[in-house]
């Protein structure tokens, strides 16, 4: 996965240059390893193991891009740019609280329905584990569902209008 070289920093600190350097050359190594992960997709001869393989294509690509748009956001803020940082600020406060938090319990509540049946589709295809590839893609789910309501449950913890109080623009 290519993309554009990042500039060096201009005018930043030494933890920023530090930190700078260590995400550009991690977005380099994920690069790397993406590729050697697309190589194997290509040339192997079992589809389960390419289908696996590009499963975890899609998530490397989806960790250089966030790499990329953390050196970025970095980038902006060190340089003082005027620019909005790809990796936006939190800045829940701008939107009406209540609604905001409303619909957020409200898909939140979505991915807890979700994770109890993809518990129990787990349980119904537990015999197919020596055969199937759905075992593990249902547990995948079950990973991913977890993970969509970490990141609710950060939205309702910062959405909070007590935790505006004292951040009013």
């Amino acid at each position: 996965m290519e993309d554009e070289p990042i500039a060096p920093l201009v005018g930043a600190s030494v933890w920023e240059n530090k930190l700078f350097e260590h995400l550009t050359h991690h977005a380099a190594l994920e690069g790397e390893i993406l590729a050697e992960y697309v190589s194997t997709a290509e040339n192997t001869e079992s589809k389960a193991m390419a289908y696996l393989v590009n499963l975890l294509v899609e998530d490397e690509r989806r960790h250089h891009r966030y790499f990329h748009d953390l050196a970025l956001s970095l980038k902006t803020d060190a340089e003082l740019s005027s620019e909005d940082p790809v990796v936006p600020r939190l800045d829940f406060r701008k939107a009406d609280s209540e609604e905001l938090l409303a619909v957020t319990e409200r898909l939140l509540q979505h991915e807890k329905d979700d994770a109890a049946e993809l518990k129990d589709l787990r349980k119904e295809i537990r015999d197919l584990e020596d055969t199937t590839l759905w075992g593990l893609l249902v547990d995948i789910m079950i990973r991913d569902t977890e993970k969509h309501m970490e990141i609710l449950k950060f939205v309702v913890h910062h959405a909070k209008p007590e935790r505006h109080l004292f951040h009013k623009s």
